[in-house]
């Protein structure tokens, strides 16, 4: 089948194969923003339609807040792209098994349907390269409490931020440290001191405060190596971090 879409993508070292050398990942070069239901309503208008955009996006968040009812009442939801199903996740033992919000954590799973399963059958795929050896990059953010490397993270708990070249430099700059923003503009710094700062390690403690959301993970730093750089450089992780499940893309 010929291809009517490509995914642009770079090849980045694997830092779950610590012994493997050559061991890659396909890192997708975005190239938009994330579609919003505002946006959504502007295409929709735009392929002419009777409908006003207020009526358009109003539809929409009503849409929205119908599927989240849905969920909340233990049901699944499908439209034409993904089917979403709720699932309490964690192990359940012994003859009188009881729930533990620490250990069972009540989710959602997305799966494209078939419908969108279909549609992927037209997306090709462009090799970029690899990623050039000695950038700054996070790699790997590990929840201690857990052992998670999904992006999920706890509150008031240690996380491991691997990389390269992501050592704070130098310590006497309060502009410098480990954000994580929330809603594309606040900026939360960390509330202990970082445990353990290397070029390709720091251990941190995410700030007990965090409210349920997701949050993007940021690294600001004039670390380089032997010299510093005379201007900080962010360093972002490309996978959300999420607190909680009630979280909205920032």
């Amino acid at each position: 089948m010929a291809k009517k879409f490509f995914w642009k993508i770079w090849l980045r070292l694997n830092l779950l194969t610590k012994k493997v050398d050559n061991d890659y990942i396909a890192e997708i070069s975005t190239v938009g923003n994330t579609l919003r239901n505002e946006d959504i309503a502007q295409h929709i208008v735009k392929e002419r339609s009777e409908l006003r955009y207020e009526t358009i996006l109003s539809i929409l968040n009503e849409r929205d807040a119908v599927v989240r009812d849905t969920i909340l009442g233990g049901s699944s939801v499908q439209d034409g792209n993904i089917h979403l199903a709720p699932r309490i996740t964690g192990t359940w033992i012994g003859s009188d098994p009881v729930y533990d919000p620490k250990e069972h954590k009540v989710t959602v799973d997305a799966f494209p349907t078939a419908e969108l399963r279909k549609a992927l059958e037209e997306v090709g795929v462009e090799l970029l390269g690899k990623k050039a050896d000695g950038g700054a990059v996070i790699g790997l953010v590990t929840d201690v409490l857990t052992h998670k490397t999904d992006g999920t993270i706890s509150p008031g708990g240690d996380i491991i931020i691997e990389g390269e070249k992501i050592k704070i430099a130098p310590d006497n700059d309060e502009t410098l440290g480990v954000f994580f923003v929330y809603n594309g503009n606040m900026e939360i710094p960390l509330d202990y001191p970082i445990t353990e700062n290397n070029p390709k390690k720091i251990l941190c403690r995410v700030p007990m405060y965090m409210s349920d959301g997701v949050y993007t993970l940021k690294v600001i730093t004039r670390y380089s190596g032997s010299v510093l750089l005379m201007h900080p450089r962010t360093i972002v992780y490309e996978l959300p971090l999420k607190v909680g499940e009630e979280g909205k893309p920032s």
